[in-house]
């Protein structure tokens, strides 16, 4: 006998600016993909700087729930910079990494910036290639900046992408 099933829904999400009452949310989030998670208070201490913004992916219809991805970036100087970047484990491969950075791309553009840098664990295939695919280009690796259960140390790929 063969049971049917259905194919999941396809989710909507809203992109929403952080606030300092999300640092809860975004150190359990935050918790998924680093060895080395940022606590409540680091997320605080950064979202009270004026030169640090960010986006938090909400599912739409889902209230004041908590965010299942967000970014936190920093802008100074004429130069963006991607904090940290999280999609939750559930809700990958939807498009929220796209939509976040795209969030911050626009933002910068509108602050008229001149690069956006970040760094990305070398063994992290999936965010280098979307890297790429929004035009960031290797510009140097940084050896054994992270470190993984599964990898031991890894370097991290610094990558920019210019904006004017």
């Amino acid at each position: 006998m063969r049971i049917p099933f259905l194919t999941p829904r396809r989710r909507d999400y809203v992109l929403e600016p952080l606030s300092t009452t999300d640092s809860g949310a975004l150190s359990l989030l935050h918790q998924e993909d680093f060895v080395r998670p940022w606590s409540d208070a680091e997320f605080a201490i950064l979202l009270e700087q004026d030169t640090v913004f960010g986006y938090a992916a909400r599912e739409v219809g889902q209230g004041g729930r908590s965010p299942v991805g967000f970014v936190l970036a920093r802008l100074a100087a004429g130069e963006g910079e991607i904090l940290t970047v999280v999609v939750a484990r559930s809700h990958r491969r939807q498009g929220i990494g796209w939509q976040l950075m795209d969030a911050v791309l626009r933002e910068l553009h509108s602050e008229r910036a001149e690069a956006l840098f970040l760094e990305v664990d070398e063994t992290n295939s999936a965010a280098i290639a979307l890297y790429r695919r929004l035009g960031f280009g290797e510009v140097g690796k940084r050896p054994n900046y992270y470190r993984s259960p599964e990898h031991g140390p890894t370097g991290a790929l610094v990558m920019r992408r210019d904006l004017r």
